[in-house]
């Protein structure tokens, strides 16, 4: 069976993509191919995974008055086009979301092609909202999203494909962590904290966790591994010049995610969609700290969706600091089974079979059932 599938920008969108990709080409023999813009991650990274891929003209819709903003609705219109002929070539299209489905998820409908959607969020994106109503089947990660798509619109929930290295931790966790201790040079002795705010990093939690550190100084039985995001890794070194009897590993940012989750007793992150599918599936209790100028709020309703299944703490932004990032995350270590307790909420509310749930799905429409 021929997929293409469209999706893209960020790593986060990116990730499970390609682990759909993977799991259709090597369990169901189908050839895989995406689309997506030249200037996304995923003009690199699905390459690096060996998938063919084809680059595509998509732009955002945004709200600023913007000669941008003028000419994408024609941009959109010659896509769509444009895509038709790699459309055409295809069983069945997958759209991942954001503005790249936009274009191949229209110029689907046009060539009567079979349309799958995936929605990663809690809350909707526009680009699936549009198309939803004319797509075979929209797949869900959270179950909350069905109540923001059209009432006709077809879901089934899936959750979010996560990559086979993340998948991994749940039964190699103990090779896994003893890798982590020499790679990233850690005490195995210490409780371990593993602090990210995305793959470019976040600012806000970056100079809150640098206060909390200078609140919990003494705590010898404490390490956190510091991931700053790129441009803010030298400052943050700086910065934390001297944090006491803590041990902190500061990188600016870690290939290899599994390392990180194998060795962490608790994780303090934003709460994009593929972060809470990576912790959930790894059985990592949260901090969930979601950006505040996420579209509809998204971010805000997957760490709610995490908090009710007794998996996360949720921190909003506006609450974030050093005091309060240092009492939240001393009052879990210190509480006498809480972590274990978040931990199984969070393996119970996981799905690691999502990539092969979607696959199914992707396989039906392609085969018209």
């Amino acid at each position: 069976m021929r997929v293409l599938v469209a999706g893209g920008g960020t790593a986060g969108h990116v990730f499970p993509a390609l682990a759909l990709a993977r799991r259709l080409a090597d369990a169901h023999g189908a050839e895989v191919r995406f689309a997506g813009t030249s200037s996304g991650q995923e003009a690199t990274l699905v390459p690096a995974a060996g998938f063919p891929f084809e680059t595509i003209d998509a732009r955002p819709l945004r709200r600023e008055l913007s000669l941008e903003t003028v000419t994408a609705p024609i941009a959109a219109l010659r896509s769509v086009s444009a895509c038709r002929a790699l459309v055409e070539r295809a069983d069945v299209v997958v759209g991942m979301g954001g503005y790249v489905s936009v274009p191949v998820g229209l110029a689907a409908v046009r060539s009567k092609r079979p349309l799958v959607l995936h929605e990663q969020n809690a809350v909707p994106g526009l680009a699936n909202r549009v198309l939803s109503w004319r797509a075979r089947t929209t797949a869900l990660a959270f179950a909350e999203a069905a109540g923001s798509l059209p009432s006709g619109a077809r879901t089934t929930v899936t959750g979010n494909p996560v990559r086979e290295a993340i998948l991994a931790v749940a039964d190699d966790r103990e090779a896994l962590a003893k890798e982590a201790f020499a790679e990233l040079e850690l005490d195995a002795a210490r409780r371990t904290v593993v602090v990210f705010g995305g793959s470019q990093g976040a600012l806000h939690v970056n100079t809150a966790v640098v206060d909390a550190l200078s609140l919990v100084r003494e705590r010898a039985d404490l390490q956190v591994v510091f991931l700053t995001g790129s441009a803010h890794e030298t400052s943050i070194r700086e910065a934390l010049a001297d944090v006491g009897d803590v041990l902190v590993r500061a990188r600016g940012f870690l290939e290899r995610m599994e390392l990180a989750y194998a060795v962490a007793d608790l994780v303090l992150s934003r709460a994009g969609a593929t972060t809470c599918a990576e912790i959930s599936v790894c059985g990592i209790p949260s901090v969930l700290v979601p950006y505040p100028h996420a579209t509809g709020g998204h971010q805000e309703a997957n760490a709610r969706a995490l908090e009710r299944a007794g998996a996360a703490v949720v921190m909003p932004d506006e609450r974030l600091s050093g005091p309060t990032v240092a009492t939240a995350v001393q009052r879990l270590l210190d509480e006498e089974g809480r972590l274990d307790a978040m931990a199984d909420a969070a393996r119970v509310w996981s799905r690691p079979d999502a990539a092969e749930a979607l696959a199914q799905v992707v396989l039906g429409a392609g085969a018209g059932a």
